[in-house]
């Protein structure tokens, strides 16, 4: 890395730093790009070199509290007897995880992006490399590849290798847990809907249950 490239992925950490304390002290609410400069000791407008807006920043301080959900994974993984139940064991956490920090995902799921998602979960993981899982390697790549709405296409496959679901149903699967996903999230965000978490946890992994229910080679094999 030349000395340019250091000097850029050190002026990122400092405002992508100083938002993350901003969401943990103050809310994601409370932002703002003077606010932010100043805590990262930068002018404003040096902000707009680094980051395409201010939802680019957010998103990817954001990306910060994910990493507690990502930890969180390989100890209840262990449980898991093959790969459709440790899918299912990655969605509840994760609707765990989404639904108890409705801020953090409306930042992630529905920021003002120019490019597709994956592009800047690849870029969050190029300035903090450390914080990938090393762990398990499978929780690894689906971070860091996946679509973050439903880090579930490494499982998936790993469902198809054992048997579980047809390889060529795969993106469709996973399209349609992300439309579930999307859907009850915004419905959330909107007030739409104001059931507790755990009926919200509840009712989503059903209707993905139902999704799976329709492409199991063997239903019978839904876990309960």
């Amino acid at each position: 890395m030349t000395k340019k490239e250091i000097q850029r992925q050190r002026i990122l950490t400092y405002f992508i730093d100083a938002t993350a304390q901003v969401i943990d002290q103050e809310g994601i609410d409370t932002i703002t790009v003077r606010k932010i400069a100043d805590i990262a000791g930068y002018n404003a407008a040096t902000l707009y070199n680094y980051f395409e807006n201010l939802d680019h920043l957010v998103f990817l301080a954001a990306m910060k509290s994910i990493r507690k959900y990502g930890e969180t994974l390989p100890t209840y993984i262990k449980t898991a007897k093959n790969a459709l139940e440790r899918k299912f064991i990655v969605t509840e956490c994760f609707c765990d995880y989404i639904f108890n920090n409705i801020d953090i995902a409306n930042a992630i799921f529905f920021a003002k992006l120019d490019k597709p998602i994956n592009d800047y979960v690849k870029e969050y993981y190029e300035i903090y490399p450390d914080e990938l899982m090393h762990s398990d390697e499978d929780i690894s790549t689906m971070f860091l590849k996946s679509n973050i709405y439903d880090p579930a296409t490494t499982l998936l496959n790993k469902c198809a290798d054992e048997g579980f679901i047809h390889r060529e149903d795969i993106l469709e699967i996973n399209e349609m847990t992300m439309i579930i996903y999307n859907g009850m999230l915004s419905k959330v965000i909107n007030k739409e809907i104001n059931d507790p978490v755990n009926i919200l946890i509840k009712r989503t992994i059903k209707y993905i249950k139902i999704v799976y229910r329709a492409y199991l080679i063997n239903p019978d094999q839904l876990p309960l």
